[in-house]
């Protein structure tokens, strides 16, 4: 299969309608709509413009709150290390709450944590930052390929590669394991949509 590919928003950088709308015709994967500091009531207009905007191009993910991903109709919620446990949303949503299909995943920046993921049937991780990212620098160190490369052999459900994940060396992240890559500067760079195109495309290109 050819690798995920993520936009994660940052409002902070850009205009994230526009920005999504750029990435969803560029042939991302997944947007994950991460605005913790938004207010539901604009989060949730976000991801229904997100989700209106890819004409399902694209999943749209949503940071954070489950209620917001469910009212909006997104494909999942990604949680973090200050959410609700990823066990809990999972056994509720699991429960008949939300939609076949819908995604809960959890951002890890351990070994354990992965392995605690996979435990609570998460469908996927983030796995980071593995370089250097202004974004990621409040979670530690780099953890750098060759631990992003156990983190993918400790667990048999998708692994993202996030944290200054780049054109020059998400075939490194690849080629460790990982099931896709997931970035924010990569998509919020000032570019044509030609060339933001070609760059997607040379992600899905990447092989183990």
């Amino acid at each position: 299969m050819k690798p995920i590919v993520c936009y994660v928003t940052d409002r902070k950088s850009g205009n994230v309608p526009a920005q999504i709308r750029a990435a969803a015709a560029a042939g991302v994967d997944w947007v994950q709509i991460r605005e913790k500091d938004m207010c539901a009531r604009d989060l949730l207009a976000m991801a229904r413009g997100a989700i209106e905007a890819t004409s399902g191009e694209a999943r749209i993910i949503v940071n954070d709150r489950l209620d917001v991903a469910l009212a909006a109709g997104a494909a999942g919620v990604h949680l973090g290390g200050e959410s609700v446990p990823v066990r809990e949303v999972v056994r509720w949503c699991r429960s008949g709450n939300a939609p076949a299909g819908f995604l809960v995943g959890v951002s890890c920046h351990d070994l354990d944590q992965a392995r605690d993921a996979e435990s609570a049937d998460a469908s996927y991780v983030f796995f980071g930052p593995v370089f250097d990212s202004p974004a990621k620098r409040a979670f530690g160190p780099p953890q750098g390929v060759a631990r992003l490369a156990e983190a993918c052999r400790a667990v048999r459900i998708p692994v993202i590669a996030i944290g200054g994940v780049n054109e020059e060396n998400g075939a490194d992240c690849i080629r460790a394991g990982a099931a896709g890559i997931a970035a924010i500067r990569l998509f919020q760079e000032p570019r044509e949509p030609a060339a933001l195109k070609e760059a997607v495309a040379r992600m899905h290109e990447l092989v183990a």
